[in-house]
């Protein structure tokens, strides 16, 4: 076996064995920590939703055939039994149509539809008095914002339809998700014509009917469903105006989850397309206006899951360069109104809270003269932002700074009477006791006295604390209210100061509360309570005021209800850059294993912002709070007295818990309510080529200021671990297939130097090394893509992450390709030793005769002509699998050619040095006779037996880079395939052509060039006196696959090897016709 040895090794030296061996721990810890993270349970806070459900079946219609299999069944809520046909003849709400996603179920409609029910039922929400998210009109200084009115009462209510779609995989495959389509668009048509015929039939039966029928169907999708929604809206065959509000939940629009089929990617990319067609106007060919876009009409709202949603990204939910700011935006679950929850991939159907906020804002949309949806796009768009949007994410990220009209007069005056202002209740005159007048930059209320605090804005706000800032859980208008006064003596008014005064009470901002404090035991005190409310005070915004007034409702509350638990309230002047810190990326890293403190001493910044270097999409970290002292000492007090209340408990009596708000520029919002110990993690990802994001994140801590804190902030590494691998796993499988191109590359330069074959591990060792391989096959390619960002003048990527993250992504895909390697020569080996073994050492009957059965079989005409062309054959066969039915079998077929020849190979060797070890022992025998002419026979033996074994380790090396690239060509396709098994034997259809033209280049590629000596690469013409070879190639699509992993599209490897197959077609075809079937070989190639 010294032979095998010595022929299969790599390059000697210890150092390249330490690179791989490097890159797999490295791969194996982010694994294991990535499924360490994925495996501890999420507590998302949802609440579960019950229901009655019953669904009713809509039949076919006579003449109509409706595509696929698929049903349509009609929602109804309630536990009583009714009559089908009935209650369909009754229909007459507005049509809700729900579209389940991969391998859902058309049942996932029952808990959003249950809720919408209750919500029809109970009514709209009690109206409050916080600010609500503005929807603005135009850009720039001149921006105003668009205003209507929300109905008081629903005027009709929602029937809910669902598809049922077989629970198909419609991720995996792009045939089914047009299949989907196609039947999403009958049971539009079928829901309208339902609506009709009902109509139709109580008019036949003299009863009352509505004299407004539906002329559009609401889409709700879940998952692939929601794109499944858009791709019916831009259905050549779709009614025109059926379709004009669409609402995603956890749906990807950018593309697919699994972009690893290319004929996803393209349906993905071509309805993409025609939405971006679609909002364009439509022009004649001399530039007049011929008419209005065809999508004008059509208002989309993607809902995101947030960080807790693993299996569609953020990012892929987002509807930019799709759907224009004006027609539609995307809101993460985290900073949407009233739910604050990241909730997971499922959990978005049946989360209470979301399901019942999106059921109010649909009722909403209806129209309470019509009682159908609004037909105005505007106001639709804006009753969506005003019931899902939250006022807090633009009135404290900077993007969109909160506003106050100085041209409003608000009365707040004590005995004044009633004028305008923005609190429509009215306090009693004497509802408030005597005036405080506050002398420190810091206020406190600690209950409901009825009393008005009065803050001097110039001497408070002096040194540089110009900014104010109120956090409370006291309901504003009913609870508290905020004053802004000017001083007399400086204004230019006649106007009485009591009409001069702006009440600011409606821009306080609500924020999520955490659960409320219980107490510890019977007449014990109760912990501070969250707050719920904040509002922000700038500069500009008390310009031209003196005094800045702070009104607490007396104990009975104006509202006619209770007041909470513990009512508080802290309000403060205070300079921003005090309570500002930037936490360093190194000292983010270095938390991993030392956590970083941050002391917070009394008297502190209410508002505390921490600017984190690195996005916490990319290092969530995790950030503890732990109280270390509010002003009260318990060694003075009597033991008995004591008890068992130590300085935490103490502090907690006494200060307000800690909120923590985090934004991101892609999912938006992000707040932790109740905040002690928590993991902070955005839903970013700005390490992609396309991302647009900045690297740092901000998130702004509301910490009371009359306690101090230990703040503890390290990086959480499962949780770091799990969103690199599910952000960035696109990208490692991109780079996987530039690995092996970059393998094959090395082959073949060895084999054009007439050198010997290196084994693929060693090739790819070799392409590690630094600087010069590693340099050009990884460093180049990314300065290469922020060039080209540059040239296309497209925003560039934070160069620190996204180089760090794309370098890691590389050395992730070569651990990969090494494991593959190793496993997959392994079971080579050992198969061959089994087979070597068998046919050597053990002679069985059943073997003769097997063998003499199979030798007559031989004989026959058919089967030798077959044996003669077995490439042939087995190319027939694989084009016909991937043309007519599977891509994915195809591609197998060409993996199993390839694995065969790479067994005979190394059966081959180790024969051959079994042979050499017997012809050693001759040898042995022959120098203690001392027989020359035996000596030299056996020399002439074993250098002929050496210089076989070298051929075969040639031509194993060289078909194990084949095949393991095929191997993963084959193993993009699974998914798909498993989709394929699923829909067996009920109906099938054609391969698309892309998958089957693509797949057909990988195996022409994989045919052409199976042997070193016979590579059709290798007869390439020269370019400008320069022959290009096969490395040259696999060089260039080795790039091509570099720059797929970037753009996040793996399915655009297909592209290049297949482009590789061919080419390898051509020159083949181009050397058929010269008659020239002569190839350059190795000068020293063993014919044997």
């Amino acid at each position: 076996m010294r032979g095998v040895r010595f022929a299969m090794s790599s390059r000697g030296g210890i150092r390249p064995r330490l690179r791989i061996v490097g890159v797999v721990i490295l791969a194996a810890l982010i694994g294991l920590a990535a499924l360490f993270g994925l495996l501890k349970p999420i507590k998302n806070g949802c609440t579960m939703t019950y229901m009655y459900p019953t669904y009713i079946p809509i039949s076919v219609t006579d003449g109509a055939t409706p595509p696929g299999r698929y049903g349509l069944y009609l929602y109804h809520e309630g536990w009583r039994k009714i009559d089908f046909k009935e209650h369909i003849s009754k229909l007459s709400g507005v049509p809700v149509l729900f579209v389940p996603g991969n391998a859902g179920s058309y049942k996932q409609v029952r808990s959003v539809a249950a809720e919408s029910d209750r919500a029809f039922q109970g009514g709209p929400f009690e109206r409050t008095f916080y600010q609500e998210a503005s929807l603005f009109r135009g850009e720039g200084e001149d921006t105003e914002s668009v205003e209507y009115d929300l109905s008081s009462q629903y005027s009709n209510r929602l029937d809910w339809f669902a598809v049922d779609l077989e629970g198909e995989h419609s991720a995996m495959d792009g045939r089914i998700l047009e299949e989907h389509t196609e039947y999403v668009v009958y049971a539009i048509h079928r829901i309208l014509d339902q609506y009709k015929e009902s109509h139709d039939t109580r008019e036949r039966e003299g009863a009352a009917t509505s004299s407004n029928l539906p002329r559009s169907v609401i889409l709700v999708g879940h998952s692939m469903g929601g794109f499944v929604t858009r791709a019916a809206a831009v259905h050549p065959r779709l009614r025109k105006s059926s379709v004009q509000t669409i609402l995603t939940l956890s749906s990807p629009h950018q593309s697919p989850p699994l972009a690893l089929q290319p004929s996803l990617g393209h349906y993905f990319a071509r309805v993409n397309q025609e939405w971006k067609k679609g909002y364009e106007v439509q022009t004649s060919p001399g530039g007049s206006h011929v008419s209005d876009p065809l999508l004008s009409g059509v208002v989309v709202v993607s809902i995101a899951g947030g960080y807790n949603d693993y299996q569609v990204r953020s990012k892929l939910e987002s509807l930019d360069g799709i759907v224009p700011a004006s027609h539609g935006f995307m809101i993460s679950s985290t900073s949407m109104k009233n739910v604050w929850l990241s909730m997971e991939h499922q959990a978005i159907l049946w989360c209470n809270q979301l399901v019942v906020q999106v059921s109010h804002t649909l009722l909403s949309l209806v129209d309470s003269k019509t009682g159908q949806p609004i037909s105005d796009t505007q106001k639709r768009l804006w009753v969506l932002n005003r019931m899902l949007q939250s006022a807090l994410a633009q009135s404290f990220n900077g993007v969109t700074p909160m506003k106050v009209s100085n041209e409003l007069p608000m009365l707040a005056s004590k005995g004044s009477e009633s004028q305008i202002s923005s609190c429509p209740l009215n306090w009693r005159d004497d509802a408030l006791d005597r005036d405080l007048y506050i002398q420190t930059s810091t206020v406190t209320i600690l209950a409901m006295d009825g009393r008005r605090r009065w803050l001097d804005i110039e001497l408070l706000g002096s040194n540089g604390k110009n900014h104010f800032i109120f956090v409370t859980n006291l309901a504003p208008c009913s609870g508290v209210r905020l004053h802004l006064w000017p001083e007399k003596e400086k204004s230019n008014s006649n106007l009485p100061v009591c009409e001069r005064v702006l009440e600011v009470t409606s821009k306080m901002v609500l924020i999520p509360a955490g659960p409320a404090p219980k107490q510890s035991e019977p007449g014990s005190q109760t912990e501070q309570a969250p707050p719920s409310a904040v509002l922000k005070l700038e500069p500009e915004d008390m310009r031209g005021f003196r005094f800045l007034t702070i009104s607490v409702a007396p104990r009975e509350a104006v509202s006619g209800r209770p007041p909470v638990a513990v009512s508080m309230a802290v309000g403060q002047f205070f300079n921003p850059k005090e309570g500002a810190m930037e936490v360093s990326s190194q000292s983010m890293l270095l938390s991993a294993y030392w956590a970083k403190e941050i002391f917070l001493k009394e008297d502190h910044p209410l508002a505390y912002n921490l600017s984190f270097a690195s996005s916490l999409g990319l290092l969530p970290v995790t950030l503890s709070l732990k109280t270390a002292g509010c002003g009260i000492k318990t060694s003075g007090l009597p033991d008995g007295e004591t008890g068992d209340l130590d300085k935490d408990k103490l502090c907690k009596l006494r200060c307000f818990p800690p909120v923590a708000l985090a934004w991101d520029s892609t999912s938006g919002l992000h707040v932790f309510p109740n905040l002690y110990s928590e993991t902070i993690t955005v839903d970013s990802s700005p390490a992609l080529w396309s991302s647009q994001s900045p690297e740092k994140t901000t998130v702004m801590l509301l910490v009371d200021p009359h306690c101090s804190y230990t703040a503890s902030v390290h990086v959480s590494a499962p949780a770091m671990s799990s969103r690199f691998v599910l952000l960035y796993g696109p990208q490692i499988v991109g780079f996987s297939f530039a690995v092996i191109l970059y393998a094959l590359m090395r082959q073949a330069n060895q084999w054009d130097q007439s050198l010997s074959v290196p084994p693929l591990l060693s090739a790819v060792e070799y392409n590690l090394e630094m600087p010069s391989p590693f340099l050009i096959l990884a460093a180049i390619p990314l300065l290469s893509s922020l060039f080209f960002s540059f040239l296309m003048a497209q925003p560039i990527p934070p160069l620190t992450s996204f180089t760090m993250v794309s370098l890691i992504c590389y050395l992730l895909a070569n651990a990969f390709i090494s494991i593959l390697i190793i496993v997959s020569k392994i079971v080579l080996q050992g198969l061959a030793l089994v087979h070597t073994t068998v046919k050597s050492r053990f002679s069985f009957d059943f073997l003769r005769w097997f063998s003499k059965l199979a030798s007559s079989f031989v004989c026959l005409k058919a089967i030798r002509i077959l044996k003669l062309n077995t490439t042939i054959v087995m190319t027939l066969v694989a084009v016909t699998l991937v043309s007519f039915v599977h891509p994915a079998l195809g591609l197998f077929v060409l993996f199993a050619s390839h694995a065969l020849c790479c067994h005979n190979s190394m059966c081959c060797i180790m024969m051959a040095s079994k042979r050499k070890e017997s012809v050693d022992q001759k040898n042995e025998a022959g120098r203690k006779t001392r027989h020359p002419s035996s000596s030299q026979e056996s020399l002439s033996v074993g250098s002929s037996e050496k210089s076989f074994v070298e051929t075969q380790a040639d031509i194993f090396n060289h078909m194990h880079g084949q095949l393991v690239l095929h191997l993963l060509a084959a193993l993009m396709f699974v998914p798909s395939l498993a989709a394929w098994f699923q829909r067996i034997g009920t109906g099938q259809s054609f391969p698309w052509f892309a998958d089957s033209a693509l797949c057909v280049g990988v195996i022409f590629h994989g045919v052409l060039n199976s042997r070193p000596e016979s590579s059709i690469l290798r007869s390439f013409p020269s370019l400008l006196g320069n022959q290009l070879g096969p490395h040259h190639m696999y060089f260039l699509a080795g790039y091509g696959c570099f720059f797929s992993g970037l753009d996040l599209a793996p399915y655009k490897v297909f592209y290049a090897v297949a482009a590789l197959g061919y080419t390898s077609l051509a020159l083949k075809i181009s050397q058929v016709n010269k008659n020239d079937l002569r190839f350059r070989t190795k000068s020293t190639i063993h014919r044997n």
